[in-house]
């Protein structure tokens, strides 16, 4: 064979490798590959992140979050009860057969922010977008936190291995520790100014939460270590050995000291479904709530804590009935028409209604977190101050507790005022001169020497009322919701009653609810062999004591 044909047919080889790659690869742009990994604009990412901290939707999961299951949740705290009697969770139950309810922090944590968490981090370190990495690692930390006050033992070291079909759980005190790390990460880069990090840019992905500003964040970041430190109040160390007080004491005073520091998940209100909030009318959800006796209560002076003072945060937080008065029900007893016979003494709904209306009323009479697209808070000054009052209580220093006991009231009376002010009747509207008259009554602010716990924890209480369903919870099993104050005698929670022992729900065996147990569809179809291992196929699981609330 000549050399000319030999050259021919090595040209005709190559041409036609040249079209068949050519060819190739106009089909591999054309078919994408789904489980190649392909970078996303980490922009386009976080919106869906920030939504899970609230309610997600979205076709890879709806409801993810802490608003569906804290309406259930809101029950043990008795924010609010059922309008039917024998409701489950009014009764202090956990969830039993093939249900996912109260397993939705749990897809949250692992599903919706998960990988996506993962791919910030990685993506936004590649691209040096450092503000994006701190505002995922704030995120994790306060995920890591609420998801272990939750469920307990959870799955934190295999967590995102993808080669693993089946994982092991870790330990509570474990979990708080990785919260901390990934605060203390997030602050680290929140505090970074080279690279890519741009405020406008962040805020493209950062709409509907704190709006691209690092310093909120870093803010977030150490509130979720306030969170942290406060919550081992029970713990031998926490007065002693490394003073886990003081770090209680000197995060909460690096967190949001002002309202206009609050973290809060907004709604665009139009649209999906999911861009509206769970609890507001038109997602239908929360209408057969109603106020309990405990909250009506203790902000209308019948509980003698607070005796004889009417607190005028009840017209925004609560809702009165057609009488113009505060009442509310107790847990499992639905709408006590025994004690309230009179049907206008019974309370409206927090959508205004005396029924359980399912669509918005007309005209709109919706107020608070209750609305179609409230700013809903995440961490505020307000708990921020509170955490340093029982903090400050707790080492004996009575007079830094009862100033920073002082500002929590005003942050939350002002915060109410500026930021929640719709549909509130104009003559109840809080004022300046209200909060400072609020502020002098000796009954609500006492002096030093009447000063209590009980003071803290149910200002605290009224405080984070309708948004802070987990840190309240958190923080009455710390004192098992029904513990004495050693220095006084008497309750903690002053006229919290529990359901009686006969009326709560079966499976508890007459015990308080603690925990909730996993999520069902992924825990208890394929990770079986854990769940036994750490008592999660009892019934009475969720009666289990959490570790933070122990010695």
């Amino acid at each position: 064979m000549n050399m000319k044909k030999i050259f021919g047919i090595c040209m005709a080889s190559g041409m036609a490798a040249l079209l068949l790659g050519s060819c190739s690869k106009q089909i591999d742009d054309a078919y994408l590959n789904p489980n190649a990994e392909t970078v996303k604009p980490i922009e386009q990412l976080l919106p869906g992140i920030i939504d899970n901290m609230t309610c997600s939707f979205s076709a890879a999961g709806t409801n993810y979050g802490t608003t569906q299951d804290g309406m259930y949740l809101g029950k043990y705290i008795q924010f609010w009860v059922q309008n039917t009697a024998s409701n489950q969770y009014d009764a202090l139950g956990g969830v039993i057969g093939n249900s996912d309810l109260l397993g939705n922090v749990w897809a949250m944590h692992y599903y919706g922010q998960g990988q996506n968490l993962n791919r910030v981090i990685q993506w936004g370190s590649e691209q040096e977008k450092w503000d994006y990495v701190g505002v995922a690692y704030a995120i994790r930390a306060w995920s890591w936190l609420t998801l272990t006050n939750t469920y307990g033992e959870v799955i934190l070291k295999e967590a995102f291995n993808t080669n693993l079909r089946v994982f092991k759980y870790d330990t509570q005190a474990e979990v708080y520790d990785e919260a901390r790390r990934n605060a203390h990460l997030a602050i680290e880069f929140l505090s970074r100014t080279d690279g890519n990090v741009s405020q406008a840019n962040l805020a493209i992905g950062d709409k509907y939460m704190n709006e691209g500003d690092v310093n909120k964040w870093k803010k977030f970041a150490y509130g979720v270590l306030a969170r942290s430190y406060n919550q081992l109040s029970n713990k031998a160390d926490y007065l002693g050995g490394p003073k886990l007080v003081d770090s209680a004491i000197k995060y909460a005073g690096l967190a949001a000291t002002t309202n206009a520091e609050n973290t809060y998940a907004k709604f665009s209100n139009a649209g999906p479904t999911g861009t509206y909030h769970f609890w507001g009318p038109q997602r239908a959800n929360f209408g057969v709530q109603r106020q309990s006796k405990f909250i009506a209560d203790l902000m209308s002076g019948v509980n003698d804590v607070f005796n004889g003072v009417n607190d005028p945060r009840a017209w925004y937080i609560l809702r009165e009935n057609p009488n113009g008065t505060f009442k509310g029900f107790r847990p499992t007893y639905g709408l006590e028409t025994a004690v309230l016979p009179v049907v206008n003494d019974r309370p409206n709904n927090f959508w205004g209604g005396l029924n359980a209306v399912t669509t918005a009323p007309t005209p709109d009479t919706v107020r608070y977190v209750y609305q179609n697209g409230p700013a809903f808070p995440i961490i505020t000054a307000c708990e921020m101050k509170f955490i340093e009052a029982e903090a400050q209580y707790r080492k004996g220093q009575k007079g830094l507790a009862l100033a920073a006991y002082r500002e929590g009231i005003r942050l939350s009376m002002d915060m109410l005022a500026t930021v929640y002010p719709k549909n509130v009747p104009e003559a109840r509207k809080i004022t300046p001169g209200m909060i400072t008259a609020f502020l002098a009554d000796t009954r609500v602010v006492p002096a030093e020497a009447q000063f209590t716990l009980s003071h803290i924890m149910m200002q605290k209480y009224i405080a984070l009322y309708g948004y802070g369903v987990y840190e309240t919870w958190t923080d009455m099993r710390r004192f098992h919701y029904t513990d004495v104050e050693t220095a006084t005698g008497l309750q903690v929670y002053r006229g919290f009653e529990l359901p009686p022992a006969d009326r709560r729900y079966v499976n508890n065996s007459g015990k308080v609810v603690y925990r909730c147990r996993p999520r069902y569809n992924s825990e208890y179809l394929y990770n079986v062999d854990e769940l036994r291992r750490i008592g999660a196929l009892d019934l009475d699981y969720h009666t289990k004591e959490m570790w933070y609330t122990q010695p």
